[in-house]
């Protein structure tokens, strides 16, 4: 199982490294779009699509994002899509989780859809532009996530005592989400320090939202973020358990689905550039 993980890493490094490092944004745009199909596919089959089904669903979202590429929304999108998308999650997100993973197959089917389309269309879109505000910018925000993920794992099993939601994901704990806090934030002062030294090609998530909301708002704003990785892993998890699947699909060996990758992505990044434009 290990070896079939760090097989599966390497491979997927091997193409997404030099798309994201390419002197271009477009690369790493097309590469992403194979990815953001094929979790369109694995949310139609998780919400009851048959194969076909999946298929047509992952075909339509992405030719909504190649359409969304080729009107150049990538590099200059709506600000009201950034607070859209934020909205959808915190509030949809507080009452999915509210409700459990047995609420969840009494929406509507078509309700169910077109909300994940419509997330995954808006996280694929704050993706694509991150890469386009620059390298410094997105590796930024891709270091939040897994350090508030990292940091939550290590200080789960150090110091979890209270269950965060044991009906939906049994091995989180409210300690290992405030260890994930305390992690990006330790992250975000040595960042945007090092940052000030000059060299990166565009300004980090971390140093722009001290600068732009001081340090207390900006240090709110990091929490918030963190918190929103959480609740992207909750959701899918959420789901998950309501198809009873234990990944996602196994387009990734070892590692499940494209959804079980991005989960966590999918709400920071919207709601990293909705506070971008305050």
């Amino acid at each position: 199982m290990l070896r079939q993980r760090i097989i599966t890493a390497l491979a997927l490094l091997a193409v997404l490294l030099p798309a994201l490092f390419a002197s271009q944004s477009w690369p790493f745009a097309l590469v992403s779009l194979l990815m953001i199909g094929a979790a369109g596919w694995e949310w139609g089959r998780l919400n009851g699509l048959a194969m076909t089904g999946a298929v047509m669903l992952g075909l339509l979202l992405t030719a909504a994002c190649a359409v969304t590429l080729a009107a150049g929304w990538t590099s200059r999108a709506p600000r009201a899509v950034w607070w859209l998308a934020s909205m959808a999650w915190v509030v949809g997100g507080a009452f999915a989780l509210r409700a459990g993973p047995s609420a969840w197959p009494r929406l509507s089917a078509p309700l169910r859809i077109g909300l994940g389309f419509a997330l995954l269309w808006a996280g694929w879109l704050a993706l694509v532009q991150a890469r386009s505000i620059g390298i410094n910018f997105i590796l930024s925000v891709l270091c939040l996530v897994w350090m508030a993920d990292v940091a939550a794992y290590f200080g789960g099993r150090a110091f979890g005592r209270r269950k965060l939601a044991p009906g939906i994901s049994p091995g989180k704990s409210w300690e290992g989400v405030w260890s994930g806090q305390v992690g990006v934030l330790v992250l975000a002062a040595i960042w945007a320090w090092v940052e000030t030294g000059g060299g990166a090609d565009s300004t980090s998530l971390f140093r722009g939202l001290f600068t732009q909301l001081g340090p207390l708002l900006g240090a709110a704003a990091l929490l918030a973020l963190a918190g929103m990785s959480v609740v992207g892993d909750l959701i899918e998890s959420l789901v998950k358990r309501a198809a009873g699947a234990k990944d996602s699909s196994g387009l990734l060996p070892g590692h499940g689905g494209v959804l079980d990758r991005v989960d966590a992505l999918l709400p920071v990044f919207p709601v990293a550039l909705a506070f971008v434009t305050l």
